[in-house]
């Protein structure tokens, strides 16, 4: 072959190299810039304050099913079945009404019973247990969840007046002990002070915010 045929034929196949090159290396770069960002690592845990919404601290979901009630041989130490103490201070079981039913404003039930007492009454443990949550909503006010030691049930106090003094989240609670004073604070009406109580058992993930809700008339009450 001519030398100079050979030479020129020699740097067409240079200049098609180097166009190749460049051509990648363009397509390298644009792949880069489209592809999505590494994963960023999320937010380590959120407290349940944060994680809970307001509305939904105020009444634990009622329970679609009745939960039998065990009989006094087969009662835990510490269960809701065993009978509970009337948890306003000089209210008597006989003075109970059961409101569990009852229809509220908002189309649901009650889940509860509300103990009528004067504004200051102090409200004592129905049971012996631990102060779970103390925590302000929109429509309980002031209130407390309690768990029972297994920590299986809870036990709600709401529109308290205020808490008892020392009153603090993990405390131990014994049987009788004053925690609060009877109150009006959410959307209690003001001229009628009540203690707005509940029981719920815990689901297995034990938030203090949702769980089945149980009748506590029949709790309160003593059996014949």
């Amino acid at each position: 072959m001519n030398p100079v045929r050979a030479a020129r034929r020699t740097r067409r196949q240079l200049r098609a190299l180097m166009f190749l090159a460049f051509a990648l290396g363009s397509i390298g770069i644009a792949c880069r810039r489209e592809a999505p960002p590494p994963p960023v690592a999320g937010p380590g845990p959120v407290a349940e304050v944060a994680s809970t919404p307001a509305s939904a601290a105020i009444d634990p979901p009622r329970a679609a099913t009745t939960v039998p009630l065990a009989s006094p041989g087969e009662a835990s130490t510490s269960g809701p079945a065993d009978g509970l103490l009337v948890p306003v201070q000089g209210v008597s079981a006989e003075q109970l009404h059961d409101t569990f039913t009852d229809a509220r404003g908002s189309g649901g039930m009650h889940d509860a019973i509300d103990i009528m007492a004067p504004a200051g009454t102090p409200v004592i443990a129905v049971a012996d247990g631990t102060v779970e949550k103390l925590f302000e909503s929109r429509r309980g006010g002031t209130t407390l969840y309690q768990f029972n030691p297994e920590r299986t049930h809870a036990y709600y106090y709401a529109h308290l007046q205020g808490y008892a003094p020392g009153i603090a989240e993990r405390q131990l609670l014994r049987r009788g002990q004053v925690i609060g004073y009877v109150g009006s604070t959410g959307n209690a009406n003001p001229q009628a002070p009540h203690l707005h109580f509940a029981v719920f058992a815990l689901g297995p993930e034990r938030r203090w915010w949702e769980g089945v809700a149980l009748n506590p008339y029949p709790l309160l009450r003593p059996r014949g």
